[in-house]
């Protein structure tokens, strides 16, 4: 799973696919409704790979975080985020996150791991299968030896 290409742009909502890069921009393509256009620095770029939740230990990073959704609640979420309540809402994501730093990540930010988890699953851009294929390799070399 590779989310180096996906972004986050301060102000807009979603999330946008980077499909090309400019001498002084990127090329992004919104996962809500399709369209393409130009993003430059000033429009504050943020990638998935790069964003990580704070813990009571050391940061997550949101990759792990998705992986454990998908583990502990699922391809499909099966609530609306929006329709919970802050209560519920911090229930949810302690499944996913138990250690969260309940000071620091707020349920604004709760709500979009879980919002841009069901969009990336909805669009098939998060694969899970890739980490297990990396560890089984080593895993057999270990055998041999």
């Amino acid at each position: 799973m590779d989310l180096s290409k996906i972004v986050s742009i301060s102000g807009k909502p979603g999330l946008y696919k980077v499909t090309g890069q400019g001498k002084a921009n990127v090329i992004v393509e919104s996962l809500i409704d399709g369209t393409r256009f130009a993003a430059f620095v000033q429009d504050k770029m943020s990638s998935l790979a790069e964003i990580s939740i704070f813990t009571t230990g050391e940061d997550r990073p949101l990759k792990e975080v998705f992986k454990k959704i998908h583990d502990e609640i699922g391809q499909n979420l099966g609530f609306d985020v929006k329709k919970l309540s802050q209560k519920e809402l911090k229930e949810k994501f302690a499944i996913a996150v138990p250690d969260y730093a309940t000071d620091t990540v707020y349920p604004s930010d709760m709500k979009k791991v879980f919002v841009w988890y069901q969009m990336l699953t909805e669009k098939d851009l998060l694969d899970f299968s890739e980490e297990i294929v990396a560890e089984e390799p080593v895993a057999e070399e270990q055998k041999e030896a």
